[in-house]
């Protein structure tokens, strides 16, 4: 089976502090992560400075009360920065890639030299942005919060009709955090079948427990933030993971994927000690050669030495061969097959 891609977010917690950029790399590394990803705009190819009502943030504690432009202002990662990042990243063997917004932003990774792309949930929407991205011809990660049927296939359709064959769609819930009765993970197998395409999930709850059942339920990509500590605060510090944390998702995935395994039936290589402990036809009191077995004298108990307990009603009534002591496995040769007729 191929192993789940777990991607650790960056997103702003790094506090616009290059060195806190390179150790959250470091420590999704030390997580045991495949990929590392970040998010390509400035608070001017996002949004305008405008502080009319329609640029003001009314939701999430996190943000509301600022603009949009203050908000991705604060968030955002300076652009210089990306090759020390990729570079930190890749030093580790990590994948580096990262969300764009804009057409600039494509181009800018572009040049960097990345091997794929995400599509945010909130651009699925953004149709000559993804015509930009289509024309990559690069494998795209797409969220598909908030996103209908029709809002995904129009997205797809974009993509492909660009260049771009190589799609993967995450479940998604833009909520912030969400809570996982808002996750419907049975969108997860759903995307599957609907779309024919590879699924993943891109988790906002709290905790790993949400990512782990998603992979359960065929989830190839895993995608969560991290921080390196939430008490720091930041955009996204709520609902990000810290490296302990994170780590220990790492490893419930991996345990997870290990036990999903193939579908199989019969004892396994680690069973088959125990099948002994399996029920068979034991001797329950001592019987005399020539003496029928009866309910009182054969039962089925454990352990598995004498016939299967399925032979049951065909050796009641039949004669025992030979003398036969209380706690010997009944087995055929005890058994007299055909009885002399006068």
């Amino acid at each position: 089976m191929k192993s789940v891609f777990i991607i650790a977010e960056l997103s702003g917690n790094h506090h616009q502090k290059l060195d806190e950029a390179l150790k959250l790399i470091d420590a999704a590394a030390e997580a045991g992560v495949d990929a590392v990803k970040t998010q390509t705009y400035t608070a001017d190819t996002i949004t305008i400075n405008s502080d009319k009502k329609y640029f003001q943030v009314k939701v999430n504690d996190a943000w509301k009360g600022q603009t949009l432009h203050s908000l991705y202002q604060k968030a955002y990662t300076p652009w210089e920065w990306f090759p020390k990042m990729k570079a930190r990243a890749e030093s580790h063997g990590l994948a580096f890639f990262s969300s764009v917004f804009d057409t600039s932003s494509v181009d800018f990774m572009e040049k960097l030299g990345v091997d794929f792309y995400k599509v945010a949930s909130f651009e699925v929407v953004d149709i000559p942005l993804l015509e930009k991205i289509g024309r990559t011809k690069k494998p795209v990660i797409m969220s598909k919060g908030m996103a209908t049927t029709a809002e995904i296939r129009l997205a797809m359709r974009t993509l492909r009709q660009n260049g771009c064959l190589d799609i993967t769609i995450l479940q998604c819930v833009s909520s912030y955090p969400a809570k996982p009765e808002e996750m419907n993970l049975l969108t997860i197998p759903d995307i599957a079948r609907r779309f024919k395409v590879e699924v993943g999930l891109s988790d906002h709850t709290l905790g790993n427990h949400v990512s782990v059942a998603a992979v359960a339920l065929g989830a190839k990509i895993i995608e969560k933030h991290l921080t390196l500590r939430r008490a720091d605060g930041g955009p996204d510090a709520v609902f990000s993971l810290e490296p302990a944390e994170f780590k220990n998702l790492v490893s419930d995935i991996r345990d997870i994927e290990q036990a999903l395994g193939k579908v199989k039936y019969g004892p396994g290589k680690g069973e088959q000690e125990n099948i002994i402990f399996r029920k068979s036809l034991f001797v329950v009191k001592d019987i005399k050669k020539g003496e029928r077995f009866t309910a009182e004298n054969v039962r089925s108990i454990r352990p598995g030495y004498g016939l299967l307990p399925k032979f049951y009603r065909s050796v009641l009534g039949k004669k025992a061969k030979t003398d036969l002591e209380k706690g010997t496995p009944l087995v055929l040769k005890d058994i007299v097959k055909k009885e002399k007729r006068c």
